[in-house]
């Protein structure tokens, strides 16, 4: 199992010239892609016009599976879910007293698991325990995971910490990205190979409108 690690960024920005929405999600690469797998969006932010804004994230490499309720594309619900590490796999069931993982136990290596076992197809995600939080938050939503009377998992690729920023108007926080971000990512980071504590500054350049974000630099750089 890898190690666990904590990345905290600031997003900010000022004086854009024009209302912008920063959104960030993370790559997935998984079989099923917009078919049965959907990324979330992460994080969401509305600049306007004029003025400062700031936005502040944690992310963390322990991972959870959570029990979720989708309505009109948007995560509604995520209260039950269990811990989860690279390599291990857990069962849902479902009794009189509602929805319980299983603790987790040895899988495939590179994988987390997830068999369903509550009788009926369910709707599961991949969640990120973010510190301070009473509940983890969605990042990989898996529609109508199918239910299974043998021991057959659905293995789903561990998460990798590749985050990318895009400015759009078309999703706000929770929700599923059914087909693809149109719009090319202004930003992409292997959130691995940064700094515990990040500021990123996003800037749109008012003759081209063209968007980048950068990173600053700290006091110890």
């Amino acid at each position: 199992m890898s190690s666990t690690f904590v990345r905290n960024l600031t997003f900010q920005a000022e004086d854009l010239g024009k209302v912008s929405t920063l959104v960030l999600t993370f790559h997935c690469d998984t079989d099923g892609i917009y078919q049965k797998t959907f990324p979330l969006v992460w994080r969401a932010i509305t600049c306007g016009k004029e003025g400062r804004y700031t936005m502040f994230t944690t992310y963390t490499n322990q991972f959870a599976f959570s029990k979720v309720q989708v309505e009109d594309g948007e995560i509604v619900d995520a209260g039950t879910y269990v811990r989860i590490n690279n390599g291990e796999t857990t069962t849902l069931t479902q009794t009189d007293d509602g929805f319980r993982f299983s603790d987790p136990e040895p899988g495939v290596h590179g994988y987390l698991e997830a068999c369903n076992e509550t009788g009926v197809v369910q709707d599961i995600a991949i969640s990120i325990m973010i510190p301070g939080d009473s509940v983890p938050k969605p990042v990989l939503y898996f529609k109508d995971v199918e239910y299974y009377k043998t021991e057959t998992c659905r293995g789903v690729t561990a998460i990798t910490p590749i985050l990318r920023a895009y400015i759009t108007s078309n999703y706000q926080e929770t929700a599923t990205v059914q087909c693809g971000i149109t719009t090319d990512p202004i930003w992409e980071q292997d959130l691995s190979d940064l700094p515990e504590t990040t500021i990123l500054t996003l800037k749109r350049d008012l003759a081209t409108g063209r968007y980048t974000i950068t990173q600053e630099l700290s006091a110890l750089e």
